[in-house]
């Protein structure tokens, strides 16, 4: 956790974590359970992870220099469940440590 890229692995770990249970979790017993307090708790811990990720997006694509692309992928795998997990191993791929 002590360069940009490992807060950048762990602010994606974590909102994407956040994001799976809210969509996964939350929601089906929000409407099958009619249970909204999952929805509320998760709801508040993913709205507060999320804006860290993009920070640390921005931090890490300033700090690397990323191309516009990357910048834009990063915010799409930040909206859409599992994103964040593909969009790690896909840098990793390219070797962006």
């Amino acid at each position: 956790m002590n360069t940009v890229t490992g807060r950048f692995r762990i602010a994606g770990i974590w909102e994407g974590v956040s994001l799976l249970l809210l969509v996964f979790i939350a929601m089906p017993l929000k409407y099958f359970a009619d249970i909204s307090s999952a929805v509320a708790i998760l709801g508040m811990i993913h709205g507060i992870l999320f804006p860290l990720y993009l920070i640390a997006l921005v931090h890490v694509g300033l700090v690397k220099k990323w191309k516009i692309s990357l910048w834009i992928m990063g915010l799409l795998a930040g909206l859409l469940p599992f994103g964040t997990f593909v969009f790690e191993s896909y840098l990793r791929k390219r070797d962006w440590q």
